[in-house]
């Protein structure tokens, strides 16, 4: 199978088998070209494919300067290679197993204080559609901690304000519900009900969140509605941010970290513990209020 073809297949089998998401198989298949065209360089195929090969491979990408991160999805790329050309028979045997990912190093949050939050929510007065979109994208980032991607997906029926949550279909196509608070519902609905009918078109349907264009919006467009907001409010900061803020506000007023790990949708309380450094200055004022030798 030529590595074009066996690309092709590769990508279907992801989407369409494992439900990865759009954005994860283009990365892939971006990575896997490269490996392709190194293989091809050296007079090898996909069914040459070994432990040196593909190390070679990724070792060229290392003295080119590709970042720790880099050669971790691209190790997972071609994992998910191998493990797809083992299973058709192109491959005796799977060799990603004996790859390892470089350790990633894991750094801390980027988060806005209390203060900050409340700065960038109450910095403009929104009268115009895209404005109103953006502070209810702010808000509903804030108040429920979810990723872009969840944002942009969410219809209008996810919304629920007789509960005051929100319905979320999170990585993996796992469900899960989200409490809102009342700002960020006050602000949703002031968008639904003064901006999204001014960009409603053919393409609209029940998306909560509209572009320019009448679609549903876009992760990009959304990201810069972020950045534009919280530019103009004087601040520095990124959709993710507002992320990481929302789960360290949960933290600092005494949220235990399950909650918190439902709250974001994480699979593993690993991934959600990065944020416990930010709550040392509540533990350390406890501590001096409670212990007997503090």
């Amino acid at each position: 199978m030529k590595g074009p073809e066996a690309l092709e297949r590769l990508a279907a089998h992801l989407s369409g088998e494992l439900g990865r998401s759009p954005h994860t198989v283009r990365g892939y298949l971006a990575d896997l070209r490269s490996l392709v065209a190194h293989l091809d360089e050296h007079g090898h195929e996909l069914a040459d494919l070994d432990v040196p090969l593909i190390r070679a491979w990724l070792s060229r990408a290392r003295a080119s300067g590709a970042s720790r991160s880099t050669i971790a999805r691209r190790v997972a790329a071609v994992r998910a290679l191998t493990r797809y050309l083992h299973r058709e028979g192109i491959l005796p045997v799977d060799p990603g197993p004996r790859l390892a990912p470089p350790t990633q190093r894991r750094s801390l949050p980027t988060v806005l204080d209390e203060e900050q939050a409340a700065e960038a929510l109450a910095a403009v007065d929104p009268e115009t559609p895209v404005e109103l979109r953006r502070h209810a994208i702010v808000e509903l980032l804030y108040a429920t901690g979810i990723r872009v991607a969840e944002l942009c997906a969410l219809d209008l029926a996810d919304l629920d304000r007789t509960r005051d949550t929100v319905r979320v279909l999170g990585k993996g196509d796992k469900e899960r519900t989200v409490p809102v608070g009342g700002p960020a519902l006050d602000a949703v609905e002031a968008w639904t009900r003064r901006g999204r009918p001014h960009l409603v078109g053919h393409g609209s349907a029940n998306a909560l969140f509209l572009g320019a264009r009448g679609g549903r919006l876009g992760v990009r467009q959304a990201r810069e509605d972020v950045h534009t907001h919280l530019r103009e409010a004087g601040l520095d900061g990124a959709p993710h941010g507002l992320r990481h803020s929302a789960a360290t506000h949960l933290l600092n007023g005494g949220a235990d970290l399950r909650s918190v790990q439902e709250f974001l949708g994480h699979a593993s309380p690993r991934s959600t513990q990065i944020y416990t450094h930010v709550s040392v200055d509540r533990l350390r004022d406890a501590y001096s209020q409670a212990h007997p030798r503090a």
